[in-house]
């Protein structure tokens, strides 16, 4: 199936597609399960069911997933395509009253759960006393004998389908609601993106409750009738069995995880003869590991997005990616994206500006926050916070986040520009670049870095080496002034960086 037969079905038939077409073909491997497209089907039928004749859920109303990555799941995002309901997955790995922030904003009707977190769950029913809890254990005996519902689907391609909330790494998260035609639109892009057919086996490991979890290749490849071996998370042995043994096509990563996977003792032996493509989900990915990966032959697809925008808006293809290396790619095929300056309007090629997107794939709205909702767009575009330029040849490269640019003397310092510069600096394991209030320049550059293990420079030492080796290699006005050591930087689920809180280190 191509991707134009795709967008004249709902997210919801899908599976119902695929389950008349391809029955017997699995669709998911999780841990020793081989679920077949009828078997899901039947599960996602019965979840339906469950949905609106045991719990007489409405249109609009809010389910809730708290769990590690699991079929079930996918099965719940199917079922609430279906019958035009709203997934909300948390991340758990928040504090739980964070995730009681999130819940109580939400307000779900229906709160399933794995075993992993049900100690939990007194905190939440006791904040939501109106709200059914359901183990997913307890989900077969629930569903099992119930009449099953066809997928006469109940919803429209400008229902919400999820809310996802933003990771907060500057203030608090907001709940990006995402329509049917969301999904769907990111889905045709992946496809484009990676040159997706029915033939591909995915493997995927990335964190569910993200975005890029759900649509940079697993919920695309669903839709296509390919195959997906699902992890519960990621682990570097797991993934390199799968790699091995389940003749794997496709997997996302993110730069951490990339850096772990190389770095392992059995990556040497692994057979990846079958490995198409790999795809990065991160703004500012290291040149070097690109390159580790391109000397197997296998192209890194660069991909560039955020959750308001389901989240693919700019990526590399395996025709360009080679040579290519450390863009994040061309404009997407079904959205539009623009450069803009401090001025507001759109810079010339080679300029930075922020990136601006338009289309399907873009959020509809903050949930309950009209103020965000205002503040986020700019004549129908969705203002991403990131900077950028764009060459001649309509490929973008990252420059940094706006909120991340360093304002010293009244000019801009670009803090992933300093970070590049010290990528491979001896003596570090790890570091960022933020600014910090100056009486004279109003603000200047500050490297906050950990130490290697086993480094036995001092620690005066080991700044001079630093702070030198920005000499001759950026202008003199955006070199940091001092290095302040730390023993970890606060990261996010997908190993960001939390630049806020890596700030908040500079107080303390």
């Amino acid at each position: 199936m191509n991707a134009a037969h795709i967008g004249q079905m709902t997210v919801g038939q899908w599976i119902h597609h695929y389950a008349a077409l391809t029955p017997d073909k699995i669709a998911l491997h999780f841990q020793e399960q081989a679920i077949s497209y009828a078997e899901l089907e039947r599960q996602i039928m019965q979840m339906s069911t469950l949905f609106m004749d045991e719990h007489e859920l409405q249109r609009g109303d809010r389910i809730v997933w708290y769990g590690m990555n699991h079929p079930l799941m996918v099965v719940l995002l199917f079922a609430a395509a279906r019958c035009g309901l709203i997934l909300v997955p948390l991340n758990w790995r928040l504090a739980v009253p964070e995730l009681v922030t999130i819940v109580l904003d939400c307000e779900p009707k229906v709160l399933f759960y794995d075993h992993h977190f049900a100690d939990n769950l007194e905190v939440f029913e006791n904040v939501l006393p109106d709200c059914v809890s359901v183990s997913s254990e307890q989900v077969g005996r629930l569903t099992d004998g119930l009449f099953l519902q066809e997928a006469d689907c109940h919803s429209a391609d400008d229902d919400p389908l999820a809310i996802i909330y933003t990771s907060g790494t500057t203030g608090q998260p907001k709940g990006s609601v995402l329509s049917q035609a969301s999904f769907a639109c990111n889905a045709r892009m992946s496809q484009h993106m990676h040159a997706m057919s029915s033939d591909d086996h995915v493997l995927s490991f990335l964190p569910m409750f993200h975005v890029g979890g759900f649509n940079i290749q697993l919920l695309p490849a669903l839709s296509l009738g390919a195959t997906v071996t699902l992890l519960e998370k990621f682990d570097a042995t797991q993934v390199m069995q799968r790699l091995d043994r389940k003749r794997i096509t496709l997997a996302v990563v993110v730069p951490t995880i990339l850096q772990a996977l190389l770095s392992h003792s059995d990556w040497e032996q692994v057979d990846l003869s079958s490995l198409r493509a790999l795809a990065i989900g991160s703004t500012d990915v290291p040149v070097p590991l690109i390159k580790q990966v391109h000397e197997l032959g296998i192209p890194v697809l660069q991909v560039y997005g955020c959750t308001e925008t389901s989240p693919l808006a700019i990526y590399q293809q395996p025709d360009n990616a080679f040579s290519s290396v450390g863009s994040i790619g061309r404009c997407g095929s079904e959205c539009e994206v623009r450069l803009v300056g401090s001025d507001g309007k759109e810079v010339r090629t080679g300029e930075n500006g922020e990136i601006q997107v338009r289309g399907q794939n873009v959020l509809s709205h903050y949930w309950q926050n009209p103020q965000a909702t205002e503040a986020a767009f700019i004549d129908g575009w969705f203002r991403t916070g990131d900077v950028a330029r764009c060459d001649e040849q309509g490929f973008y490269w990252f420059a940094d986040r706006l909120k991340h640019v360093i304002i010293s003397g009244g000019e801009n310092i670009y803090a992933a520009e300093l970070e590049r510069v010290l990528r491979d600096f001896p003596g570090l394991a790890e570091l960022a670049v933020v600014g910090q209030p100056d009486d004279k320049w109003g603000e200047v550059a500050v490297v906050v870095a950990v130490r290697a293990e086993g480094v036995t420079t001092t620690d005066d030492e080991l700044q001079a080496a630093i702070l030198g080796s920005f000499d001759g290699k950026i202008a003199r006005f955006k070199h940091p002034r001092r290095v302040v050591f730390v023993d970890a930087l606060p990261r996010t689920a997908l190993g960001k960086v939390q630049v806020d809180a890596v700030r908040s280190l500079l107080q303390q």
